[in-house]
C-alpha cells in the first residue's frame, strides 16, 4: 500500500508547530530573560525605587547577574536574598536595584535587610532549588567614584553603571553554603 502523501498546508501546519515547539523547549533551556533595553532597565529600577539612581542601578546589575549565573527566571520563588548594609540611603538602594532585576520581595518573604557597617555591605542570593550561593561586594573603585553622586548627576551616572562591566562594579564569588 503506498505511503499517504501530506497535503502542502499540512506540511505548512506541522513545521509551524514543530518550530513553535523547538522554541519553547529552547527557552525552557535557558531561563534567563531576554535582553532588555536601558531605558527599560532604567525605567524598572525607578518603578520599584522611585529613581533611576546610581545604587538601584547597581543592585539592578547585581541582581541580573544573579539570575544568569544561577540560571533562574526573574519571579522565581526559589530565589532568596540577604542585603546585608548600613541603614543609610545609597547602601540600601542596592536591594531596590536586586528587587526589580530579581523579583524578590519582603512580602515574598525572599527578601531580606540585615543592618551592618560599610564594611560589611554585602548581598547574598541563595538558590533553595539548588543550594548555590553567590556573595556580591562591590569593588572600591566603584565607591570611590560614585559614592555620594549628586542628585542632579544620578540620570547620567546611572546610564553610565550599565555600561559598566560587572567587574568595575562588584565582585561575585560562589560559596557552598549560605553565610
Amino acid at each position: 500500500m503506498p505511503k499517504e502523501r501530506k497535503r502542502p498546508e499540512m506540511l505548512a501546519k506541522t513545521a509551524v508547530v514543530t518550530f513553535s515547539m523547538l522554541s519553547l523547549v529552547a527557552f525552557a533551556q535557558h531561563p534567563a530573560e531576554t535582553a532588555v533595553s536601558d531605558s527599560e532597565v532604567l525605567a524598572r529600577v525607578a518603578e520599584f525605587h522611585g529613581a533611576a539612581g546610581v545604587w538601584a542601578v547597581a543592585g539592578y546589575r547585581i541582581g541580573s547577574r544573579a539570575l544568569k549565573e544561577l540560571a533562574e527566571k526573574r519571579g522565581s520563588f526559589s530565589l532568596d536574598v540577604t542585603h546585608k548594609t548600613p541603614l543609610e540611603v545609597q547602601w540600601s538602594c542596592i536591594a531596590d536595584g536586586v528587587q526589580a532585576a530579581t523579583g524578590v520581595s519582603a512580602g515574598k518573604l525572599n527578601l531580606h535587610i540585615v543592618e551592618v557597617t560599610k564594611d560589611q555591605l554585602q548581598t547574598v542570593v541563595w538558590d533553595r532549588k539548588t543550594g548555590k550561593v553567590l556573595l556580591f561586594r562591590i569593588q572600591p573603585g566603584f565607591l570611590a567614584k560614585y559614592l555620594d553622586i549628586p542628585e542632579d548627576r544620578q540620570p547620567a551616572a546611572a546610564h553610565e553603571v550599565l555600561k559598566l562591566s560587572d567587574n568595575s562594579i562588584f565582585t561575585v564569588v560562589e560559596q557552598s553554603r549560605k553565610p
